[in-house]
C-alpha cells in the first residue's frame, strides 16, 4: 500500500502542508524541520505520485536532466547535445522528452527535483556538474538514486564522481579528467618560467573544485615541493561565473603579493580575470598570463585567445543519452572517464623579465 503524505507528516512530527513545502522546494523551511521531513521520506519510501507508485514497473519517456545553471555555456552545451542524442535512431523507437531542471547548485533542489521525477516515473535521469561533497547530502542522494534505479529508471552521473550504489543497478558514471587537465595546464605555465601562479578555484566542497585544484597543486609540488605553500596566498575560492573571477582578481591585486600568471577555475571566471587585470592597467600576456578551463566557444574570440583545457562536453552529452536510454551497455565497473586536452593559445607567455 502506498505511503501517504499524512503518514510522512506524522512520522516527522510536522503538518502535511510542511511536508508539501519541503517536497516542492522554493518555500522557506527551517533546516531542522527540512531534515526531519527528508529522513521520514527516505525511511518510509514515500513517492509524491501515489497512483504512479502503484505501477512500479511502469516508466515514462521522460528523461530528467539536472544542471547547475542552464544559462552557463558549460551546462547548455552538455544538455543540448544530450537532448539531440535522445532523438529516435531507428524504426519503432519512441521520442524521449528531456526535462531540464535548474538546481542552481543547491543540494536541496537536487533532491527535490529527483523526488518530482520519481513521482512522474521518469524513464531515466542524468545528473550533471560537480557534486556537493557533504556526507548527509551524499547519503540522501545515494538512497534516492538507488530507489529510482531499482524501479527501472537508469541514472547517469555526468561530470561528477560515482556513488556507492549496488553494482547490479543501472547507474553509470561519466567523469572528466579534471585533475589531469589542471595538472597539464600548471605544467604548461611552469614550463614557460612562471613560479608565482595565482589560482582562482571554484567553491569549496564541490568535487570539480577539489579535482582541478588538486591537479594544479600536484603539478606545482612535482616541480618544486615548496611551490604549493609559496603559492597558497595566491589561491582564492570563488564562484564559477564571470563576476566571481573579476572580484577574486581585484582581491588578489589588493593583497599586493606579486604574480605573473592566473589559472582560473573555468573560462567564465577567466574572462572576469582578464577584465580586472586590464582595468588595473595590466597587459595579457605581456604582464600577466591568464588561463581558463573547459574550452567554451568564447575562448577563441577573446583578445588574445584564451589558453584553456578542453572538456569534451558534447561527447559527454551524447554518451549520457546513449547510456540513459540503454543504447549503450554500462561500461565495466559502470565508470567512463573522458580525457581532457590542453589548448595553448595567446593568453599565456613567458613571464616578464
Amino acid at each position: 500500500m502506498a505511503v501517504t503524505l499524512a503518514e510522512v507528516a506524522a512520522h516527522a512530527g510536522v503538518s502535511p502542508a510542511t511536508v508539501s513545502r519541503v517536497l516542492n522546494g522554493g518555500y522557506p523551511v527551517a533546516g531542522g524541520t527540512r531534515t526531519r521531513v527528508e529522513q521520514a521520506v527516505e525511511e518510509l519510501g514515500y513517492v509524491a505520485n501515489g497512483p504512479a507508485r502503484a505501477l512500479a514497473a511502469a516508466t515514462s519517456d521522460l528523461v530528467g536532466v539536472l544542471v547547475h545553471d542552464v544559462a552557463d555555456s558549460f551546462f547548455g552545451i552538455l544538455a543540448g547535445s544530450l537532448q539531440s542524442a535522445l532523438a529516435p535512431t531507428g524504426p519503432g523507437e519512441s521520442r524521449r522528452l528531456a526535462v531540464v531542471c535548474n538546481t542552481e547548485g543547491a543540494p536541496e533542489a537536487e533532491l527535490a527535483y529527483l523526488t518530482l521525477l520519481e513521482g512522474q516515473r521518469a524513464g531515466g535521469v542524468v545528473l550533471t556538474g560537480g557534486a556537493v561533497e557533504e556526507p548527509g547530502h551524499t547519503a540522501a542522494l545515494t538512497a534516492r538514486i538507488t530507489r529510482m534505479a531499482a524501479a527501472g529508471a537508469p541514472v547517469v552521473l555526468c561530470g561528477r564522481p560515482p556513488l556507492p550504489v549496488p553494482p547490479a543497478l543501472p547507474v553509470a558514471t561519466v567523469m572528466f579528467d579534471d585533475r589531469g587537465g589542471a595538472f597539464r595546464l600548471a605544467e604548461h605555465l611552469l614550463s614557460l618560467g612562471h613560479r608565482r601562479i595565482a589560482y582562482i578555484a571554484g567553491p569549496p566542497g564541490l568535487s570539480t573544485t577539489r579535482e582541478r585544484l588538486g591537479g594544479h597543486r600536484e603539478a606545482l609540488a612535482r616541480h618544486d615541493p615548496a611551490l604549493p605553500e609559496a603559492c597558497e596566498p595566491l589561491t582564492v575560492h570563488a564562484g564559477f561565473e564571470r563576476s566571481a573571477g573579476y572580484d577574486a582578481t581585484r582581491e588578489l591585486l589588493r593583497r599586493g603579493a606579486p604574480f605573473t600568471a592566473v589559472a582560473a577555475a573555468n573560462d567564465s571566471v577567466a574572462t572576469g580575470v582578464a577584465a580586472a587585470l586590464r582595468e588595473a592597467g595590466l597587459r595579457i600576456p605581456e604582464d600577466v598570463s591568464v588561463a581558463g578551463f573547459d574550452d567554451l566557444p568564447v575562448c577563441v574570440d577573446t583578445a588574445p585567445a584564451l589558453t584553456t583545457v578542453r572538456v569534451p562536453l558534447r561527447e559527454a552529452g551524447i554518451l549520457a543519452a546513449h547510456l540513459v536510454t540503454g543504447r549503450k551497455p554500462l561500461p565495466p565497473g559502470g565508470i567512463t572517464t573522458l580525457p581532457t586536452e590542453l589548448m595553448v593559445r595567446g593568453s599565456t607567455a613567458p613571464p616578464p623579465s
